[in-house]
């Protein structure tokens, strides 16, 4: 019988690929979604997607609305979605406080009682936008805590929190994708909801200067491919 492992799955690309990179290193995945009050659902719409092309089979999707309170242009639309390029140095406003440690707490709570070896993050700390949630000093601590906050840690069995991607380029992360088999047209990582990804928000640009870059420009957006050719 094969190890357990959870993910957090967003629909995103970085997502998909730990996803997949779970797979490949021989685990069971249980998926986790999470409804957290953002802008539009068409990312989790991606998450039901990625689970099938994964064959992933238990995908459990939970609400935690942090949209109540506002404070980040994902949750409130109140707040325009920059469009203006990650500047260095500079937290954007698509930063939604607090949202990777409840999400890790919860799915800390779905591995204990699965019993779960690990859980699978697609946080990254190259090619982001500055987020303080996404840093291995960040993860280094969680893993402290996990250790010490439940009755697996202190049996010695805590769940491993693993972010295969972290230290990875977003161009890393798209040929680790590709070599995994992750369907990334299904992928979603625009910060806009409708049919389409808008091409111009910051994820949008990321993303496509990356799948340019790794030598896929059919999978970016036409604006993408636009913006490139004018570069």
């Amino acid at each position: 019988m094969k190890p357990i492992a959870i993910v957090l799955l967003s629909g995103g690309l970085d997502s998909a690929t730990a996803a997949a990179q779970a797979v490949a290193d021989g685990y069971e995945l249980v998926a986790l979604s999470i409804r957290y009050g953002q802008r539009h659902l068409r990312e989790l719409e991606a998450a039901r997607a990625i689970a099938k092309a994964l064959h992933i089979t238990s995908h459990y999707e939970v609400e935690v609305n942090l949209g109540l309170w506002g404070g980040s242009s994902l949750t409130d639309t109140a707040i325009a979605v920059p469009q203006e390029g990650v500047q260095l140095g500079v937290i954007p406003s698509t930063y939604v406080p607090g949202r990777n440690t409840v999400f890790v707490a919860i799915a800390l709570s779905l591995a204990e009682a699965k019993r779960a070896e690990a859980i699978y993050l697609g946080i990254n700390a190259v090619d982001y936008s500055g987020y303080p949630d996404c840093r291995p000093e960040y993860l280094a601590a969680y893993q402290h805590l996990a250790n010490l906050s439940s009755k697996a840690g202190l049996e010695g069995r805590a769940p491993r929190l693993v972010a295969p991607l972290v230290l990875d380029s977003k161009v890393d992360i798209v040929k680790r994708a590709l070599q995994l088999g992750v369907p990334i047209a299904q992928t979603w990582s625009c910060y806009q909801g409708g049919t389409e990804p808008c091409g111009v928000c910051d994820a949008c640009r990321i993303r496509d200067r990356a799948l340019i870059a790794a030598g896929h420009p059919e999978l970016a957006t036409p604006s993408g491919r636009q913006l490139h050719t004018l570069e």
